[in-house]
């Protein structure tokens, strides 16, 4: 079971723990940190669609290092992306290749940063198919 940490948040009202992915979703932090799959997308797209209930105005963060993944799932994250007013600013950190390089080059224009030590690699798409000469 993956360890996920908590952290405290201080208010009037006193003190709250959350879990750190809670706390930076409510700074409209998102994290794509695995390989894109139909999962990943459902959360992503729930998690955008969210922050934009939450305020259309307001940026999203969207930080990024996974190795790509599913191109459907990831057009669906992209779709979303498209879709809502709010704008998505992209941070590329540690490898960021193949679909995760799509979304991310899909940031908000004059929002897109690489960290130094990060790499983007985008490839041309690869397809196939398989089955029976008769289907």
């Amino acid at each position: 079971m993956p360890y996920i940490p908590t952290v405290k948040d201080r208010s009037p009202r006193g003190e709250r723990y959350f879990d750190l992915f809670s706390k930076l979703m409510g700074d409209r932090v998102l994290m794509i940190t695995e390989p894109v799959d139909d999962h990943m997308m459902g959360i992503i797209v729930s998690q955008l669609l969210y922050l934009e209930a939450e305020d259309s105005e307001e940026p999203i963060h969207m930080y990024i290092s996974s190795p790509g993944g599913s191109v459907m799932a990831g057009l669906a994250i992209l779709d979303t992306m498209q879709l809502i007013s709010a704008p998505v600013h992209t941070y590329a950190m540690g490898m960021v290749a193949s679909m995760a390089a799509v979304l991310f080059s899909c940031g908000e224009k004059g929002h897109r940063y690489i960290m130094p030590n990060a790499e983007v690699m985008i490839h041309q798409p690869l397809g196939g198919t398989s089955g029976q000469a008769s289907d």
